[in-house]
């Protein structure tokens, strides 16, 4: 279990330390703002589509290694899926920062975020790029907040 941990903080260091998709989306058909402010973090989705794929997402901002780690992943994770797909990745990680439940496996390197749920001050991060995508995908016209 310990190597496990481990192997899981590798990741979000990794992703901390060198984001992917750190870049806006200058064509982007749907976009969203996020905010946290207990931890400072501020997060913008910008999401390009072709039909109902995401065929480019990007993502810019500042925050805490948690939030700035989850939206790396969360990009890498959602590129090329459909918006359901995405959907369905939404519900499944939500579920396991909040509740510890959900099949894990299915989530690949998001699982990486499992431990999380351990500290409650964490699961705000790690959600916000999450709820910020989404509701980038819903066309929402108001900035997400986890307050």
């Amino acid at each position: 279990m310990t190597d496990l941990r481990e192997l899981y903080q590798q990741i979000i260091l990794d992703h901390n330390r060198a984001p992917r998709n750190f870049h806006d989306i200058p064509d982007a058909d749907r976009q969203a703002e996020g905010d946290n402010p207990l931890c400072g973090d501020r997060i913008h989705v910008s999401v390009r589509l072709e039909d109902d794929r995401i065929a480019d997402i990007g993502f810019t901002g500042s925050g805490c290694a948690i939030s700035q780690a989850s939206a790396s992943l969360m990009t890498s994770a959602v590129k090329g899926r459909s918006i359901a797909e995405a959907e369905g990745l939404f519900h499944a990680f939500h579920e396991m920062v909040t509740c510890g439940s959900g099949d894990r496996t299915s989530l690949g390197k998001l699982a990486a975020f499992s431990g999380v749920r351990e500290f409650p001050a964490r699961v705000k991060c790690a959600n916000l790029p999450w709820h910020t995508l989404h509701a980038a995908l819903r066309g929402a016209d108001r900035p997400v907040s986890t307050e």
